[in-house]
């Protein structure tokens, strides 16, 4: 029963700790570079506009995309850690 317990709380600690980077990056890439660093990224030119625009337009996109990859691959890899595999 406390093995149980033990399991289900690093389950969760670890769940919650890769949401809350998970929400870092996004934010970063979303508001950091799209809005908040955009005039500094306006002099370097992706596919024919600044990179500010590229990261507030497709770059959040991306990174949100690839970001729900990580967490599946993550959370698979935590699953079969803690045997809680489907």
């Amino acid at each position: 029963m406390a093995d149980d317990k033990t399991n289900a709380a690093a389950y969760w600690s670890a769940n919650l700790r890769l949401i809350l980077w998970s929400l870092v990056v996004w934010a970063l890439v979303s508001y950091g570079f799209g809005i908040l660093l955009r005039p500094m990224l306006s002099g370097i030119a992706v596919g024919g506009t600044d990179l500010g625009f590229w990261f507030a337009q497709q770059g959040s996109i991306f990174t949100f995309i690839g970001i729900i990859f990580f967490y599946s691959w993550k959370m698979n890899k935590l699953d079969k850690e803690l045997g809680l595999e489907e």
